[in-house]
């Protein structure tokens, strides 16, 4: 049977650990190609780069991948870079993560790990999108991302649709399962809490020091339900436009 060709794509940048592990696990599946941004690109949706080019540079990357590029723009320009013209096949699948932070509930509309899965999605790439609490160590990912992989690989998202999995905090010891086909909930799971700073010009800064949500926040059957409560979450998230 082919090795699938798979492409990575993040949002946090290619120095992230995240993608580092993702290439790990995605390597025993097919053939992996890392396309990722230069830094830190959280939050930037399906941003894409119009007024200015795209600095591209091959490098070396440390896991066992067919080749790997920085990309000095968002996640979205990763994949469209691939797509056009990096990638020497069209991939089979796109991974896009590891995140470190959850995406969940309405936190998934500014997500640039979601955004890039559903780039992929737009341009007919079957796509899955991965994150890890924020800060979290990979030890249970290692564990159980890789039965999970071939498990979604064997059932599609559908038509239109991303697999979106959520890896929740505390380890091993706090692990309690995984919670599939569950529903994106209708709230954020990092909450806004916006602090003025008057300026002596007159003028305003606004810092977002936003946080977690508390455990009961959600509905059972969620998404970030299951995170707060010790569950890997996987669940389906339908692409706006298709």
């Amino acid at each position: 049977m082919k090795r699938p060709n798979i492409l990575l794509v993040n949002d946090d940048g290619i120095d992230s650990p995240g993608i580092r592990v993702l290439a790990e696990q995605a390597s025993a599946l097919g053939d992996v190609w890392v396309v990722a941004p230069d830094c830190q690109c959280s939050a930037m949706s399906q941003r894409i780069s119009i007024f200015e080019p795209l600095r591209i540079r091959q490098v070396e990357f440390p896991a066992a991948v067919k080749a790997a590029w920085r990309v000095c723009g968002t996640p979205a320009d990763c994949v469209k870079a691939a797509l056009e013209h990096l990638l020497p096949v069209k991939p089979d699948l796109l991974f896009s993560g590891i995140n470190n932070g959850y995406n969940t509930g309405f936190d998934i509309a500014y997500s640039g790990t979601i955004g890039a899965a559903m780039e992929g999605l737009m341009k007919g790439v079957p796509a899955y999108a991965f994150s890890n609490c924020w800060q979290e160590g990979f030890t249970l990912i290692e564990r159980e991302l890789g039965p999970l992989l071939r498990e979604l690989l064997a059932e599609p998202a559908g038509p239109g649709s991303i697999w979106n999995v959520n890896f929740p905090g505390g380890g091993i010891e706090a692990f309690r399962g995984i919670r599939r086909d569950v529903r994106v909930a209708h709230t954020q799971l990092y909450l806004d809490n916006y602090l003025l700073e008057p300026q002596p010009d007159g003028t305003l800064l606004m810092h977002n020091r936003g946080f977690a949500a508390p455990s009961d926040l959600a509905p059972e059957g969620t998404d970030v339900h299951a995170v707060l409560n010790g569950y890997i979450s996987v669940g389906r998230v339908r692409c706006a436009v298709l």
